[in-house]
């Protein structure tokens, strides 16, 4: 074993749920005493870890098997993809600080690259050897710091990360660069490189940090720099990915971000739930998560010899070779065909899991998927003009990948195209990371006639027509804002929900917000997948469940409340409290009307809005007036409670 390094390799942790939606690829991530940004696929190293066995239990697998879902990311990225990952991670058996759990993780680099002196406020770059860095305590990564001696003797002053970064809506992100700023464009006359001084003096009108050049007594404020007017005078953007170490030609004007904005990385994710539906089904998924093993399998005769090497002598007890010699050809055949680059909009996940819940025969229990139906009356008697069925789903396991992230605006759920996604890695990548959570849920679905019913009621009302207005604004001004390029009129409604999307999405709310004060997972802890299938598919289902990495396997809260009884108080619950919102008559009376572009109506943070891990919209979509009687009562579905 080496001993110990001045200069540890670990210099904090996250999550690995962290490493998807929070501080994944190209984002930046606060520590203790400076920001660093995760490098990409390229520089990442998973260990070689073996499955099975006593020492090394299968959670520690370094692939996670879902079929479907590595399909969709195939259709979007390409077919070079072959696993999803998770987070490269050891378990620290022997918690030594250098041992190879210690050295494995995700690599990073500091980032902005400018620090200054919290002392004596000398701004200069990381690399410009003025401050030193010290991570001498195994057990403490987190204080790792940069210092400054500045003063006399030896005390070590902290050093942070200069807090101003450009970016762009190409995606590009770059360090401020200070010394052209300070100096309007040109080099400093006294000296080729002169040392900086940053000032921050506060203030509640904005930022207020003065940058001075200490050689020629050049300075300006930041708040030049800002606004439509400042951002004119900042230089064109370098198309830089510095998660990548690559330069790209680029256009664009950026624009000054604060270190830790919201808008500097947004996730862009694919999810699916695990649905086995036996047979050959659950074969082909055993398949693909051995496939490294399989795909070395060239004939039949060579299946004996495979099923005396564990783990695969028992994965595939019950199955015989011909059947698993025919699966291992399909799966041969899917690598072999199909197109380099998917279609435009998002693969279709929700179709298959539709059919799994709607089918009246649910799969046999697995380990990654149980549900039930009440045998003798799936919906309680007071509840059958509200639902048509009810699914107890005792556990389930969902999926999630993520096939890039876009700098600046959110990406579209539905239109992977409008916005400018950011690759993973400098070539096409042959993996991306992924994570999977256990959990359990509620699946409910609507009376088909009763949504059909309420749909011509208010397709042609003045409520819906605001609506769907209001989304053709909503993408004008995305896309004006984003390429100042007149819009295409003809997709100015594309990718618009149904009106019954409008119920299914304010109903779950309702139910979630419900549901979350009893089940004994906080709101943040659920999500939600709407099923309003298409304008030739018109589908009318929900499903709440918990969605809480830390959580494995089920613990029975929530798929409790789908009892008989319980199923009533809650949806009562749900109900009557929509009929009332502490910010009424604002709330109920709310809609959105020329210039404005919000996509919600009757709905606020008191009523309606959930954590944005819950939503699968982004609290859009949302409008009470159309489940419970407020305002007009011919716009609700629902105009009595059970």
């Amino acid at each position: 074993m080496a001993g110990f390094s001045s200069h540890r390799s670990r210099v904090g942790a996250v999550r690995p749920s962290h490493l998807m939606y929070t501080s994944g690829v190209g984002s930046l991530v606060d520590l203790p005493n400076f920001s660093v940004l995760v490098k990409g696929l390229d520089d990442w190293k998973h260990p070689s870890v073996p499955q099975g066995g006593d020492d090394d239990p299968p959670r520690h697998a370094t692939f996670i098997a879902e079929p479907r879902l590595l399909a969709a990311v195939q259709a979007l990225l390409s077919r070079t993809v072959q696993h999803l990952r998770p987070a490269p991670w050891l378990p620290d058996k022997d918690n030594h600080p250098d041992s190879p759990a210690a050295r494995t993780g995700v690599p990073v680099v500091p980032f902005p690259g400018w620090m200054r002196c919290t002392a004596c406020n000398l701004l200069a770059r990381v690399d410009s050897r003025a401050f030193g860095f010290e991570n001498d305590k195994p057990n403490k990564p987190h204080e790792a710091r940069f210092f400054h001696q500045c003063g006399k003797g030896t005390k070590k002053r902290l050093a942070v990360g200069a807090r101003f970064v450009l970016a762009c809506t190409n995606g590009h992100l770059d360090d401020f660069p200070y010394l052209e700023f300070v100096h309007e464009g040109g080099p400093c006359p006294v000296a080729a490189k002169p040392n900086l001084e940053m000032e921050d003096r506060g203030g509640n009108l904005g930022a207020n940090v003065r940058i001075v050049c200490k050689r020629c007594n050049a300075e300006r404020n930041i708040r030049q720099a800002m606004g439509k007017r400042g951002r004119d005078r900042l230089p064109r953007c370098r198309g830089r990915h510095p998660h990548l170490g690559t330069f790209s030609a680029c256009e664009s004007r950026p624009y000054v971000l604060v270190v830790g904005a919201s808008n500097q990385w947004f996730a862009q994710t694919l999810s699916a739930l695990a649905l086995p539906k036996g047979g050959a089904g659950e074969l082909d998924t055993r398949v693909a998560q051995f496939w490294d093993n399989l795909q070395h399998v060239k004939a039949p005769d060579m299946l004996p010899f495979m099923r005396s090497m564990p783990p695969l002598s028992f994965e595939f007890e019950k199955w015989g070779d011909e059947e698993l010699w025919a699966a291992i050809e399909r799966r041969r055949g899917e690598e072999a065909t199909g197109p380099e680059q998917g279609p435009e909009g998002y693969p279709d996940l929700l179709t298959p899991e539709w059919e799994i819940f709607s089918s009246a025969h649910l799969p046999p229990p697995s380990d990654d998927f149980t549900a039930y139906r009440d045998r003798d009356e799936p919906v309680p008697p007071l509840l059958k003009g509200y639902y048509s069925d009810v699914v107890h789903v005792e556990r389930l396991r969902e999926v999630r990948a993520m096939i890039g992230f876009t700098r600046l605006d959110a990406p579209d759920p539905e239109d992977p195209a409008l916005v400018k996604r950011v690759p993973l890695a400098r070539s096409r990548p042959t993996w991306v990371p992924a994570s999977e959570v256990r959990g359990e849920g509620i699946f409910l679905r609507l009376p088909d006639d009763l949504l059909a019913r309420w749909e011509s009621q208010v397709e042609s009302s003045e409520a819906m027509r605001l609506h769907k207005e209001a989304y053709g604004r909503f993408r004008e001004y995305r896309y004006s804002a984003r390429t100042g390029q007149p819009f295409d009129q003809s997709t100015r409604y594309d990718y618009w929900p149904l009106p019954r999307y409008y119920v299914l999405h304010t109903l779950s709310h309702l139910l979630i917000r419900t549901i979350a004060l009893e089940c004994g997972y906080n709101s943040a802890s659920l999500a939600e997948r709407i099923y309003a299938g298409t304008e030739d598919d018109r589908r009318t289902g929900i499903l709440i469940y918990t969605a809480v990495p830390d959580a494995e396997g089920t613990l029975g809260g929530l798929v409790s409340l789908a009892q008989p009884d319980e199923l009533i108080r809650l949806t009562r619950r749900a109900l009557t409290g929509a009929m009332s919102c502490s910010s009424d008559p604002l709330c109920a009376e709310r809609l959105p009307r020329t210039p404005e572009d919000f996509l919600h109506g009757a709905a606020c943070h008191v009523c309606l809005f959930v954590s944005e891990t819950t939503c699968e919209r982004g609290n859009r979509f949302l409008d009470r007036r159309f489940v419970v009687p407020i305002g007009e009562p011919g716009l609700a579905i629902y105009p009595e409670s059970p």
